[in-house]
């Protein structure tokens, strides 16, 4: 009998233990989901969360990228919301997100020479998608098949790129290649009048890229 009463005893310590493991797990996971600063300069802020997971994001006007699809919102179709940290119920958008604030440009900064939009650089194997336009952003899909190659250009805007699927790009600047190898949520700022070169080395890239206004 005492060694039934030691074997149940045994099972109750180790279920309880469970318990609190799990516990830690879904406030771990709870934490995790929360808003995160991943991209922050002069000119945008940029985060990655849930749509049901808002407390921390700065109120003000952004574009909201859906990395997964849900009910009317399908991975990639970005939509203009007019305050970030309000409920997104109206907007059909669920699950990750990544949210970028526009920011305005600071006064008496001189632009540098005009370079070229999205999608005018001599390219072979990509195709860019306009989602919408306003007075302070221009979004676009863009999707660089494999082998995908981007001739030298200048950028003519500030632009944020928004990975949704990740993926290995060769880039050239300054005389130097690197190969960056990106995941889905990942995002990369190229400033205005930056200039480089951009080549596929891996499997089918899909991005959302948001160009900035001045």
């Amino acid at each position: 009998m005492r060694w039934l009463l030691m074997i149940a005893a045994s099972l109750a310590t180790s279920a309880t233990f469970d318990v609190a493991a799990m516990q830690r797990a879904a406030r771990q996971a709870a934490s995790d989901a929360g808003p995160r600063v991943i991209l922050d300069n002069p000119r945008a802020r940029v985060y990655r969360t849930t749509a049901g997971s808002l407390t921390g994001v700065d109120r003000g006007p952004a574009v909201v990228v859906p990395l997964e699809d849900g009910l009317g919102a399908q991975a990639g179709s970005a939509v203009w919301v007019e305050d970030a940290a309000a409920p997104l119920s109206a907007s059909n958008v669920r699950g990750s997100i990544v949210i970028v604030q526009p920011l305005r440009q600071a006064t008496g900064t001189t632009p540098p020479a005009a370079g070229s939009k999205p999608g005018e650089a001599s390219f072979t194997g990509m195709s860019f998608t306009p989602l919408f336009e306003n007075d302070r952003v221009s979004v676009i899909r863009a999707r660089m098949e494999v082998g995908a190659r981007e001739g030298v250009h200048t950028h003519g805007s500030d632009t944020i790129v928004v990975h949704l699927s990740g993926g290995e790009i060769e880039d050239t600047a300054d005389g130097k290649t690197v190969v960056n190898r990106w995941k889905r949520g990942d995002v990369e700022f190229e400033g205005r009048g930056t200039s480089h070169s951009a080549r596929n080395v891996g499997g089918a890239v899909d991005v959302v890229l948001v160009a900035l206004k001045p």
